[in-house]
């Protein structure tokens, strides 16, 4: 189905009367509700939906889209990009009001499979191999980046000065255990056995605490067998 180009997609001539920034603006705007359209579609018709099917639903043509995002892999890059953004603050919210190391793990990894949850379509969209593959993993690996960053200072509390400088490979191991365990989960058929989302990110949150503990200075690694010895 093609579409005429509507005169806020049109290319402006070149400005003479101060105009550039509020065409940029509008340009940004556009993006915007291009990206957002663009994940309506893709959440209801799959994350093999074609171009002009994101297109149709978006009541505008492919070549538009284009215009915005070069081609395919540019628009999974931007859908990916809105989903980062919103985990951020919901994570930014939750590191805020957490209490304890363990606190920020837990609601950094609920924020990830919950928004995988809430669409296994765009999640997958925006994550598949292909040609978007590279920004698409330079992004989530930017955000675990920026996560890792929130809790760091905490956790440096309770880690030997010695070996605390080990932390920063931290969000490298964590982008692969929490995508690699979250994607394992949300192909897992809904059954009794099957965590809920609350249950895996405690589990997940756990076993990356526990390899970070295992670098605890000593009096935490004693406190922490005193109390598994008790309990």
């Amino acid at each position: 189905m093609n579409y005429a180009t509507t005169a806020h997609d049109a290319v402006p001539s070149r400005s003479v009367d101060g105009r550039t920034a509020r065409w940029a603006n509008h340009r940004e705007e556009r993006r915007a509700e291009l990206v957002h359209a663009a994940r309506r579609a893709v959440h209801r018709l799959g994350p093999d939906v074609p171009m002009e099917e994101i297109a149709a639903a978006a009541s505008t043509s492919k070549s538009v889209f284009y215009r915005y995002f070069r081609d395919k892999a540019g628009l999974q890059t931007a859908m990916g990009e809105l989903a980062l953004a919103q985990m951020q603050e919901r994570i930014a919210e939750a590191a805020a009001a957490a209490q304890t190391p363990e606190d920020g793990l837990i609601a950094m990894v609920s924020a990830y499979l919950g928004m995988a949850a809430r669409s296994r379509n765009v999640y997958e969209f925006v994550t598949r191999a292909g040609a978007a593959e590279p920004a698409a993993d330079e992004a989530f690996g930017s955000f675990f980046h920026a996560v890792g960053a929130m809790i760091e200072a905490p956790m440096r509390r309770h880690l030997d000065p010695a070996a605390s400088a080990t932390l920063a490979y931290w969000p490298t191991a964590a982008i692969g255990l929490v995508r690699a365990a979250g994607e394992r989960w949300l192909r897992e058929p809904d059954s009794p056995s099957k965590p809920s989302l609350e249950d895996m990110s405690g589990l997940i949150a756990d076993w990356l605490f526990a390899g970070i503990a295992a670098q605890a200075a000593p009096e935490t690694r004693t406190a922490t067998l005193s109390t598994e010895e008790i309990s």
